[in-house]
C-alpha cells in the first residue's frame, strides 16, 4: 500500500473469502470412502530437484469407485511419486505397474474416519489463522493510514469495525464448512 491512499476493506475481505474457497479445495482431497481424482490433488513429489505437485508429472484417472490410477509421464520419477503418496497422510499404498500405479481404495474404519476428521480440523484452523493474518494486515494499515493523516481516528475505529464483521463471517463459513466434512468423512 502507498503511503497516502485510503485503505480500501473490500481487498481484504476478497482475501478472506480466498481463505475460505482453499479450504473447500483442501477439503476435496479428503476421501470420504469413494475414489476421487482430487484426492491426489495436495502431494507434493519431489521431481527434478524440486517440489513439484503430482498432477504435473502425472495424469491421475478413477476407473472405478475403490481405486484411483496414476499415469506418470517420466519413468524416472515413478519411486518419487509412489514415495509421495505412501508418505501422504492419506493412507493410501500404490500398487505399482511400469509407470503406472494404481491405488486402491480400502474402505474406511471408524478410526481413519477419525483421522480424517482431524486432519479436516487442521485444514479449517490453518486457514482461520490465515483469515486473522489478513485482519492484522488490514488493521495495520489501517493504523498506517491514520499515522499519515489520510484517515480520521473515528474512520480508521469504523473500518476496523467493519474489518472485523468480515472476520468473523470468514471464520463462521470456515467453521460451517469443517462441521459439513465431518459428517461427510464420518458418515458410513
Amino acid at each position: 500500500m502507498a503511503a497516502a491512499e485510503k485503505p480500501v476493506l473490500s481487498r481484504y475481505k476478497d482475501r478472506m473469502d480466498k481463505s475460505v474457497l482453499s479450504l473447500k479445495d483442501d477439503f476435496a482431497g479428503l476421501r470420504t470412502g469413494r475414489a476421487s481424482s482430487n484426492l491426489l490433488d495436495q502431494i507434493m513429489v519431489n521431481a527434478y530437484g524440486s517440489m513439484v505437485q503430482l498432477n504435473t508429472v502425472a495424469s491421475v484417472s478413477v476407473p472405478e469407485p475403490r481405486q484411483i490410477n496414476v499415469n506418470i509421464w517420466d519413468k524416472g520419477v515413478v519411486s518419487s511419486v509412489e514415495k509421495a503418496i505412501r508418505s501422504s497422510d492419506l493412507g493410501l499404498n500404490p500398487v505399482v505397474e511400469g509407470n503406472n500405479l494404481r491405488i486402491p481404495i480400502p474402505p474406511l474404519t471408524e478410526e481413519r474416519r477419525k483421522d480424517l476428521s482431524k486432519i479436516a480440523g487442521k485444514y479449517a484452523e490453518s486457514q482461520k489463522v490465515a483469515v486473522r493474518n489478513i485482519r492484522r494486515d488490514a488493521n495495520d494499515d489501517l493504523k498506517k493510514a491514520e499515522k499519515a493523516s489520510v484517515i480520521s481516528e473515528d474512520d480508521r475505529k469504523k473500518m476496523e469495525t467493519e474489518v472485523q464483521k468480515f472476520t468473523d463471517e470468514a471464520i463462521k463459513r470456515i467453521d460451517e464448512a469443517l462441521k459439513i466434512k465431518e459428517q461427510e468423512i464420518m458418515q458410513v
